[in-house]
């Protein structure tokens, strides 16, 4: 499970829709279930942080007014972009988790969301080679409020299991003007603030199902998670360079329609 959790967090193939997936695999259907998977998110929202330190360290420097003017001034900026992107799926989540946790967390439900996702980037891709978009924006600091909401109501997207966060964000941004290295880039910062909270709210509901036994487990899939999800950041940020998201494009419909077969031909009895 934090193999899953450290492979799918950062990709445009959706982390949810593959732990659910995985859960049903192994029976993974335990009271603790839902304190494991919260905890195993942290390994990825620290491999993020630690290769984004400095950065990070930078960003907060600048909020708390230490640097030249126009630093400052860049940093709050992006401070403020990033508080208002996280908004509309921190909003949305709270007032629709329930229902899309009850008709949305099954098998085909989350393969249809993985093969309509899969088509998009592929129109996306398709429509950027005949016609690359004009990038208008350079740097994190260069995104605009507007923006910011626009990248929040993308990332809102997700909560529909299967659909991916940082794969809706990215494209996103990149509809909205920004390259393909520095949509990526956002959706790691993102990440930050969104798995956090998203994270400690979950544990805070999933408190009273810890015990003592169960830190063994828990450190082993934290860990797993954080190497996992440490060694795909590192080779996302360098594929973004060169490559485009085709092949993950692919990989979704491709996985979507096994889940089908498997499923309406009795193979595995997936939770429909």
């Amino acid at each position: 499970m934090g193999l899953v959790e450290g492979l799918t967090e950062f990709l445009p193939i959706s982390s949810t829709g593959h732990l659910i997936l995985a859960e049903q695999l192994l029976h993974f259907n335990y009271p603790q279930a839902k304190l494991f998977e919260v905890v195993i998110q942290s390994g990825a929202i620290f491999a993020v942080c630690i290769i984004y330190l400095q950065r990070i360290s930078h960003l907060f420097k600048g909020v708390l007014g230490k640097g030249s003017a126009q630093d400052v001034r860049e940093q709050r900026q992006l401070f403020l972009s990033l508080s208002i992107a996280f908004l509309p799926l921190a909003i949305l989540g709270l007032l629709f988790h329930k229902a899309i946790k009850a008709y949305l967390f099954h098998a085909i439900p989350v393969a249809t969301s993985f093969i309509i996702g899969g088509l998009i980037i592929l129109w996306i891709e398709r429509r950027e080679l005949k016609s690359p978009h004009k990038t208008t924006k350079a740097r994190l600091e260069s995104i605009t409020l507007t923006d910011a909401v626009k990248l929040g109501f993308f990332q809102a997207l997700a909560l529909i299991p299967g659909t991916s966060r940082s794969g809706a964000t990215i494209i996103g941004g990149m509809v909205l003007g920004l390259s393909r290295p520095l949509a990526t880039e956002f959706s790691f910062f993102l990440a930050i603030p969104t798995l956090l909270l998203a994270s400690l709210y979950e544990l805070w509901k999933a408190r009273h199902d810890f015990v003592s036994s169960d830190t063994g487990i828990l450190l082993a899939g934290t860990l797993t998670s954080f190497i996992s999800a440490w060694i795909v950041i590192k080779m996302l940020i360098s594929w973004v360079s060169k490559h485009n998201f085709v092949p993950f494009a692919w990989y979704r419909i491709a996985f979507g329609i096994v889940i089908l077969i498997t499923h309406y031909a009795h193979i595995i009895e997936w939770q429909s």
